[in-house]
């Protein structure tokens, strides 16, 4: 019996035809040895650095260890549904998040899955965690600032849209509160912001969103939250998908500000993972890359030039020091790898001065490129005037005999401090501390007790405002401090000072 090949060539394609079942390829392999967050994995030769690995039971591991013989992996849920012998599949994914604006208002884990109960996150948009920094070429110097509505900072240690600046301090020294004011501040600005919580006793970050909730913040804020509870794995992601999610505004145009705190525990999670993977421990037990941890990630923060679309990524990573040591292995890191930082001192903080910003120690190496020029010209002696009362008062303490000119001195710079202090959660437009400012250093104070600054500041604002409003408003559109406007402030002041002050 003779076969016709188009015959068989018309069977064949009819069997394909109706073949319907689909051939499933997956790379599987063995776990050889599970515990402490930690799964060692036989048999997944493929597996990329970073790659998730399905452990099933909806176990999801990131394949960090690529050794000759096995995969490390460490898992984001609990191990103990992982067991010895179990098998495991490669998901082909290399690790990812959800970003985009469906991602506002929502507070979500470092995998970018919701934890507000308010449904899933409706966004067909992904970014890698990990990605190489914009290369310089890209990037365009800093120039324009981002306002913290704080006075201390915004006066003496100015940050500019894609800046990298640490807040820097001990516990309880309002490191935190500093980056919620200047997320409150960015109201009915064109800045997205996004706050990552590394550690964080879950009832802290609760109080955080309660207070963005009630000021009408959390309309252009996401958290992402990885709590002191939650698996090192978790915490060590975080900060890199918020860097994700700050990235997709940055890329299209838009500004974000990202806040990271704190990448001390940050580091405390990469240490314990390390450790537990057999990496070797170097310094203070951290193991030799962790320098490259938060380099890679605060590198991300940056202006792109106009070509690329001029947005921008700025970066407030904080840390936390033990007893104010800067010295230390993690604040000597983050500190060379930032455009300068932000020291708040413990006896500032006992002392009633808040924000505890110590001026000596702080610094912006952006500077003056990322202040207005209203700024520039009330702020220009501020820093060297406190550095001066500082070392008088500290030579007062002996109890010498001081003469006039330096009492006057030490009181001067008494009442800078006062005009310097905020309230917490109480951030302030740019125009009204350039009011502040230029009342307090251009000599309009003589005749106001120290403990009376709060009160006379406070009040100068709503007289020039109510009297005198094209004074803001010039000040508040231009940036400028113009000749003109100069002398009507000071018109301004002194009237308060002779018609409503005075009456006191």
């Amino acid at each position: 019996m003779k076969l016709r090949t188009k015959e068989v060539e018309k069977v064949l394609a009819m069997e394909l035809e109706a073949f319907e079942k689909k051939l499933e390829v997956a790379e599987t392999g063995i776990v050889v040895q599970v515990g402490d967050g930690i799964a060692r994995v036989y048999g997944l030769d493929n597996a990329m650095f970073n790659e998730l690995i399905d452990f099933g039971n909806g176990i999801t591991g990131l394949a960090l260890n690529l050794e000759e013989d096995s995969v490390g992996c460490v898992l984001f849920g609990g191990d103990q549904e992982v067991r010895e012998g179990d098998t495991v599949k490669r998901t082909g994914r290399v690790a990812d998040v959800p970003v985009g604006d469906a991602l506002l208002g929502r507070v979500v884990d470092p995998l970018g899955r919701p934890l507000d109960g308010r449904g899933p996150i409706n966004t067909d948009k992904r970014r890698f965690l990990d990605v190489v920094a914009t290369g310089v070429v890209e990037r365009q110097p800093v120039s324009e600032p981002l306002q913290t509505g704080l006075k201390a900072i915004d006066s003496m240690i100015p940050i500019g849209r894609g800046q990298r600046e640490l807040i820097i301090g001990d516990r309880q020294t309002g490191k935190t509160a500093i980056a919620v004011d200047t997320i409150l501040n960015q109201k009915d600005t064109d800045v997205h912001c996004i706050y990552v919580a590394i550690g964080q006793k879950r009832s802290t970050v609760a109080q955080i969103i309660r207070t963005l909730e009630e000021n009408g913040a959390m309309d252009y804020t996401t958290i992402v939250v990885a709590g002191a509870s939650d698996p090192a794995p978790l915490q060590y992601i975080a900060p890199y998908a918020g860097a994700s999610m700050g990235e997709e505004f940055m890329f299209d145009g838009k500004h974000a500000l990202v806040v990271y705190d704190d990448l001390s525990k940050h580091a405390v999670a990469y240490r314990t993972m390390a450790l537990l993977l057999r990496r070797p421990p170097g310094r203070e037990a951290y193991p030799g890359d962790v320098f490259y941890l938060h380099s890679r990630l605060l590198e991300r923060a940056s202006k792109l030039s106009d070509e690329l679309g001029g947005g921008s990524l700025t970066a407030l990573p904080i840390v936390e020091t033990q007893a104010g040591d800067v010295s230390a292995y993690i604040p000597t890191n983050v500190i060379s790898i930032t455009d300068g930082q932000i020291y708040l001192e413990s006896d500032l903080f006992f002392a009633g001065q808040r924000p505890a910003v110590n001026p000596g120690l702080s610094v912006s190496r952006v500077g003056g490129s990322a202040q207005i020029n209203a700024m520039k010209k009330v702020a220009g002696q501020l820093r060297l005037e406190l550095a001066q009362f500082r070392e008088l008062a500290a030579f007062a303490q002996f109890g010498s005999d001081l003469d006039k000119s330096t009492r006057d001195q030490i009181q001067r710079g008494e009442k800078l401090l006062q005009v310097l202090r905020q309230g917490q959660f109480e951030p302030m437009p740019v125009e009204n501390q350039v009011i502040q400012l230029f009342a307090a250093t251009q000599g309009f104070v003589e005749k106001v007790e120290v403990n009376q600054m709060q009160d006379f500041v406070r009040g100068l604002i709503s007289f020039v405002h109510a009297n005198y409003p094209d004074v803001p408003e010039t000040i508040k559109n231009t940036g400028n401090l113009n000749e003109e406007t100069e002398k009507k402030l000071a018109e301004a002041i002194e009237t308060y000072i002779g018609s409503i002050w005075g009456d006191r």
